[in-house]
């Protein structure tokens, strides 16, 4: 009976990879498992080593026996899109619902009802949209001949990359009969991780235990290497110097969207076609990148963390880091994005000195806080609230807003419906603890990712600890195995370049053009569009503080709780950016921001910017009743009324034409807005806003 199991399997195995292949240690076990036995199983094994065989393999067995379809939980489009493209080579019919193909969602239930889809992919996000929740899960609940999870380590909050929709899973498979067979996969997961998620699959103290099969994570193709210098203009001209050492076309990922952009820009003006990938990256832009590497037609992708799980080029040639990600597990997840159907691929790290307050700030950012939580709990009734009109009952921003309602929803705090959120009434309890742990854990990982960085040992092996893999052994491979592979040279004319870009001042400000939903709930009488004789025009910042130039040197000021006179570096660098502004008229006229952090900072700037540009200071824009209120930070409706009526302009002599309005940092915008719109009212023809630093 096996044998012939083995051999119906083998057959599609075949047909999925194109060539008369065998099956890994553990393939077909895992097979087995969920056909056979109709078991709960957990894979563990490196990237490339053909986890989505299994699942399609079983699909299709399962499938001749009469079950449903299969559903396939997977985090990123561009996992869906490399997924369904390898079951069409295996004859699965697979199809996906999520943000990007509503067009295609009436048709994906017709497949489904008359039972021609094999394989259906949706997000994590979709378990909890209302409708797919309420009207189509239940069908598919009853359905479903099988559970996939893909990228499971998403499910704990111990892994690098948790999501809190993961969490959700739990609901959906405590619901399903314990005859319906569910499989977790992953290439990330140290043992707490795969504790954890073994946990949340177990159907409860009668089933078997979840099977666990791990492998070896070691990768052969894989030559690691680190090379540390001195400064970003050090990095970045190295890379000018030796990108095209690398074989084939690869991935150069950065730590920030603006460090993305900016280096992509570099590699384009020296000539290497190269472009960037990030979340601000438009979806079907993203799309047509991915497809443009795997075509050998782009030297690299310049990305961030939004082109990493699953994304399948099995020839990519190299993966190189202009600065580390927080966790060496982390770190291992990206570089398994090369050499997966490659004898030799190259990666390479170039660690910088700013990586650790990046790492903080991610940190930070996406861990709940017991004030926040319970405002946000207090704000919801039985009534449905929209997520912009809770933003302006509670002072948290749209995106740390969305990832909390996720937490509390799973902790059964919230529920989402129809029309928004509401309190469940359960009561909630902050899990102070849980979280000292997590926050800990993650500051182990920081510096476990250092020593990654330092170690003279081998750096395969390293990693493979890291994840608990105990066939770990040397490489013989990395820099610290076979010597140095990489040449720490850098040419003259690639260090002037790199100079170049990265003094490069001038960022634009867009200007708000609407007041935001729910402004009126705090005294502040406005809604709308702004209206054009009160909008400011476009403005300029020096630069942003995630920059790899002069984000180093803002963020050090910025840093500093001290006020003072502006440096004569800075200084230069503004009149640099008015000297490139191509505006459509001359300000005729400078006005500083009251300030009650750095009077001193924002009045040195803007005299000197009189003075150079010989331009008249028309004065400081005062501030009334003790000027903005709040802390910064804050979602749109809590800033504006912050700053809502703080500013008057009555004891300024305002000259005909365009004013520059002088400040020291933009977060949300809202200050400037407000400002221009005091001088517009009295009777300012322009006023362009132009702040030393923007964040982010």
């Amino acid at each position: 009976m096996t044998d012939d199991l083995r051999t119906e399997a083998r057959e599609m195995l075949r047909a999925l990879v194109g060539h008369a292949a065998v099956f890994h240690d553990g393939q077909f076990e895992a097979i087995e498992a969920l056909v056979r036995a109709r078991r709960r199983a957990l894979v563990v094994q490196r990237t490339g080593w053909g986890k989505s065989a299994v699942y399609f393999v079983a699909t299709l067995l399962l499938r001749r026996q009469g079950a449903g379809p299969t559903v396939l939980v997977s985090p990123l489009l561009a996992l869906m899109r490399d997924q369904i493209a390898a079951a069409e080579r295996a004859g699965v019919r697979a199809v996906a619902i999520n943000s990007t193909n509503a067009h295609e969602w009436d048709q994906v239930r017709a497949r489904l009802a008359d039972d021609s889809v094999d394989v259906l992919l949706v997000s994590p996000e979709r378990l909890n949209n209302p409708s797919f929740r309420d009207e189509q899960l239940p069908t598919l609940v009853d359905r479903m001949g099988m559970l996939v999870v893909d990228e499971a380590h998403c499910i704990s909050d111990w892994g690098h990359d948790f999501r809190p929709d993961y969490r959700r899973l739990g609901e959906l498979i405590r619901r399903l009969p314990p005859v319906v067979p569910i499989l977790a996969t992953t290439a990330t997961a140290n043992s707490r991780v795969v504790t954890d998620v073994a946990e949340q699959l177990g159907g409860g103290a009668d089933a078997p235990p979840v099977l666990t099969i791990r492998g070896p994570l070691a990768r052969s193709s894989l030559r690691l290497g680190v090379l540390r210098l001195p400064s970003a203009r050090a990095r970045l001209a190295w890379l000018l110097t030796h990108l095209d050492d690398f074989t084939g076309s690869g991935i150069i990922y950065s730590l920030t969207v603006s460090g993305a952009e900016d280096v992509a820009r570099l590699l384009r003006e020296a000539g290497h076609e190269v472009r960037a990938y990030t979340g601000r990256t438009d979806p079907a832009e993203r799309e047509e990148l991915e497809a443009r590497l795997k075509r050998n037609e782009v030297k690299a992708l310049v990305a961030t963390s939004a082109l990493g799980m699953g994304f399948d080029k099995p020839d990519l040639g190299f993966v190189i880091h202009l600065g580390a990600p927080s966790s060496p597990v982390a770190y291992y997840q990206q570089v398994g994005r090369a050499g997966r159907a490659t004898a030799n691929a190259d990666v390479l790290l170039l660690p910088g000195p700013e990586d650790p307050d990046i790492w903080r700030y991610f940190a930070t950012a996406s861990m709940p806080t017991r004030e926040r939580a319970e405002r946000v709990i207090g704000a919801l009734g039985d009534a449905p609230l929209s997520t912009p009109a809770l933003e302006a009952l509670v002072d948290v921003r749209r995106t740390p807003l969305e990832l909390l309602l996720k937490v509390l929803d799973v902790d059964g705090a919230v529920h989402r419906v129809r029309g928004g959120w509401v309190a469940t009434g359960t009561p909630w309890v902050y899990d102070a603890e849980r979280y000292d742990r997590i926050a800990a854990e993650r500051r182990a990982e920081q510096q476990h990712m250092v020593a990654y960085e330092q170690t003279d040992g081998c750096r395969m092996e390293f990693l493979q600890r890291l994840l608990d893999d105990d066939t770990a052994t040397e490489c013989g491979r990395c820099d610290n195995c076979a010597g140095v592979w990489f040449s720490p040279q850098i040419a003259e004319t690639a260090t002037a370049s790199a100079a170049s870009s990265l003094d490069r001042v001038g960022v634009p400000i867009e200007p708000r053009a609407q007041w935001p939903t729910g402004a009126d709930r705090l005294g502040v009488p406005v809604k709308g569009r702004i209206a054009a004789e009160e909008r400011s025009e476009e403005g300029r910042a020096l630069a942003r503080l995630t920059d790899l130039g002069w984000g180093g040197a803002l963020r050090t000021l910025f840093a500093d709780p001290k006020d003072g006179p502006i440096s004569p570096a800075l200084l230069d660098a503004a009149v640099r950016v008015l000297a490139d502004w191509p505006w459509a008229q001359r300000p005729t006229g400078i006005v500083a921001m009251a300030s009650g952090r750095r009077p001193l900072l924002i009045d040195t700037l803007a005299r000197g910017l009189a003075a150079a540009g010989r331009l008249p200071f028309v004065g400081t824009l005062a501030a009334r009743g003790g000027g903005p209120a709040g802390e910064p930070g804050g979602n749109s409706v809590y800033r504006l009324a912050g700053v809502w009526d703080r500013w008057d302009a009555s004891a300024l002599s305002l000259p005909a034409g365009p004013i520059l309005l002088v400040d020291d940092l933009a977060d949300s915008r809202w200050t400037l807005t407000v400002a221009a719109r005091e001088l517009r009212r009295r009777g300012a023809d322009a006023v362009l806003p132009l702040v030393l630093a923007l964040r982010g």
